[in-house]
């Protein structure tokens, strides 16, 4: 047979076929690569321009965060109604009252935090002018988690317009009918040059993450967080990564338990359970345990019914992947109520479980979901041993009416935050910086912290040219007398003011 007229074998076939895919493959990824750069030059040409550094854009552009969120409360509502099954009340407390509160923090203190911050001068400064000069770091990627969506997506953006940003924002993919909202909504109140929302069109994150940004700001969990350093790295890039964590719960037998018990399941099963700051699991006495498992079940019925199912009040997980992971967790130790699952709707019920142990998944890996384990330590230092085996977390809980155990606890302890009688509720307040420790994250933001976490502390120094006063004794021909004189004039003083040296 003439093997120019032959047909091409099915192993030739595949390496066309394979040669083919691939040229398509690098063709789409060369077009959203390139699309990627062009929003990123836009981005740069409008810092360049320097609107955004004027107190007026910026409180201009939180001005029309309020707006947006005033006028499309409703979409918000229904958007994470169809991702998480999320009721009303969660969703505007925990995602735009929370948004709200810290735009209107940010405008009512902005040009006190814009303001240049003088600092203590010695005999070789007293007549020039010193100061530190808060300055926007340039274009800023926000990479946002799925918990919260629109409070993760927000609150940090809040925080790098006030510094004078422009800001590049990729919204998590998982709650997809927020993320398009947000997509729809945010070009229509902010300016267009200097802040991008980024849809799949730009890419995946790591074909993102190749270009240059002057900050990199990301929540989500720890593998995701190590790619997003590892990608800083190549162009020195600061960044500022909040990840998930193993938060401690310690319940003292000195306590109010009816109250620790609704303000342990309000946090640990409110948007089931998806909340990186909830307790995720408790340390408690042998015989305070059942009392603790009756009252938390107590609790379970009162906000969401026999049948969790079919309240209106209580969420779903936020995707099949998620769900899955959380399902394998109720395999480990015993549980002790709850435990009802819905593959379809993805529901987990509230659910408490008993003789886990500390090797467990469930005890090596964030929860993110409706499920709490109890374990039992016979004193206050077998529980505090327990919490510091473990990397330090976003947060730390203790119920005690007891101030030497609470105190104990916080002093031997390291995490983002502390909250003693009840839990979750720091994040609400404005005054407090959010963000972890160690494997729980580097960085913090809200409020002021996150304006310094967007801003360069720029050390400005205004000479006086008209006396050369001191300082002329630097120049050479050095001499020990002249070196005595330069390190009296240049030394602070341990008393509150150098001219009390005079």
């Amino acid at each position: 047979m003439d093997n120019a007229n032959a047909s091409p074998s099915p192993s030739r076939w595949f390496r066309v076929l394979r040669r083919t895919v691939s040229g398509e493959s690098q063709t789409q990824k060369s077009s959203t690569s390139s699309l990627c750069e062009e929003t990123l030059k836009k981005s740069r040409e409008a810092f360049s321009s320097g609107k955004t550094k004027t107190f007026s854009f910026r409180i201009q552009q939180l001005q029309a965060i309020l707006q947006m969120l005033d006028q499309h409360e409703k979409e918000i509502v229904t958007a994470l109604e169809e991702d998480m099954h999320k009721p009303r009340f969660e969703t505007v407390l925990s995602e735009i009252t929370t948004v709200r509160n810290e735009a209107i923090y940010a405008i009512k203190n902005l040009e006190k935090w814009m303001t240049p911050e003088p600092v203590q001068k010695s005999m070789t400064s007293f007549l020039d002018s010193c100061y530190i000069q808060k300055e926007p770091v340039g274009v800023v990627l926000i990479i946002s988690g799925w918990s919260s969506p629109v409070q993760l997506c927000l609150i940090p953006m809040v925080d790098a317009v006030a510094a004078g940003n422009c800001v590049m924002m990729k919204p998590s993919e998982t709650c997809s009918h927020t993320a398009n909202l947000l997509h729809m909504l945010l070009p229509n109140y902010m300016d267009n040059s200097c802040f991008q929302v980024l849809s799949a069109g730009h890419g995946d994150l790591l074909e993102i993450l190749e270009n240059k940004f002057d900050h990199i700001f990301f929540i989500g969990d720890r593998l995701t967080g190590r790619q997003v350093m590892q990608a800083a790295a190549k162009h020195i890039t600061p960044v500022s990564v909040i990840l998930g964590g193993k938060n401690p719960c310690y319940v003292d037998k000195f306590c109010d338990l009816t109250l620790t018990a609704h303000r342990i399941a309000w946090a640990r099963f409110m948007n089931a359970g998806q909340n990186s700051l909830a307790p995720e699991y408790v340390l408690c006495h042998p015989g305070l345990r059942d009392p603790l498992i009756r009252e938390l079940e107590l609790c379970v019925h009162e906000f969401y019914g026999k049948n969790p199912q079919e309240s209106e009040h209580y969420g779903r997980i936020a995707s099949v992947e998620h769900y899955k992971k959380v399902k394998d967790f109720l395999s480990c130790g015993k549980v002790a109520f709850g435990g009802q699952t819905d593959d379809h709707e993805r529901f987990i019920a509230p659910t408490v479980l008993i003789d886990v142990k500390e090797t467990d998944a469930i005890m090596q890996q964030e929860i993110l979901g409706p499920v709490l384990p109890i374990l039992t330590v016979q004193t206050l230092e077998e529980a505090i041993q327990f919490m510091n085996r473990k990397d330090r977390p976003l947060a730390v809980y203790v119920y005690s009416n007891s101030q030497r155990v609470i105190s104990e606890v916080l002093q031997k302890t390291s995490s983002g935050s502390f909250c003693s009688n009840d839990s979750m509720i720091q994040c609400l307040y404005t005054r407090l910086p959010c963000g972890g420790i160690g494997n729980s994250g580097v960085g913090i933001y809200g409020g002021k912290f996150g304006f310094d976490t967007f801003s360069n502390s720029r050390a400005c120094l205004l000479r006086n040219t008209a006396v050369e006063c001191v300082t002329y004794l630097r120049y050479p021909p050095y001499a020990e007398k002249q070196l005595q004189l330069m390190q009296w004039a240049s030394s602070l003083s341990r008393t509150n003011s150098w001219c009390n040296i005079l």
